[in-house]
């Protein structure tokens, strides 16, 4: 007798089959991953040094507007990254 998570799995592997990647669909999938990374960070540098001289300059208004324009940066590199790797994997299925 099969339990309520195998009947759940057999249900959602017959709505959505998995895929199996190539390596090389996985190296571009980590290439992605790699150029996203490599943006937040180079934001993260930039407006982190922004934001300590701004802190430094007693303007602590600029300050935490800065930080929440690094948060906001941050999530739409995250959600772009994401897109990305989704279309992937899409082109990858046909």
């Amino acid at each position: 007798m099969k339990s309520a998570y195998e009947l759940a799995m057999e249900r959602l592997e017959k709505a959505a089959p998995s895929i199996s990647l190539t390596e090389e669909q996985k190296n571009e999938i980590a290439e992605v991953d790699s150029v996203y990374r490599a943006k937040i960070a180079e934001k993260e540098v930039f407006l982190k040094d922004q934001i300590r001289k701004t802190q430094g300059a007693g303007n602590l208004e600029e300050a935490e507007s800065l930080e929440k324009q690094l948060a906001l940066e941050i999530r739409r590199l995250h959600e772009d990254c994401e897109a990305k790797k989704e279309k992937l994997r899409a082109s990858f299925g046909k």
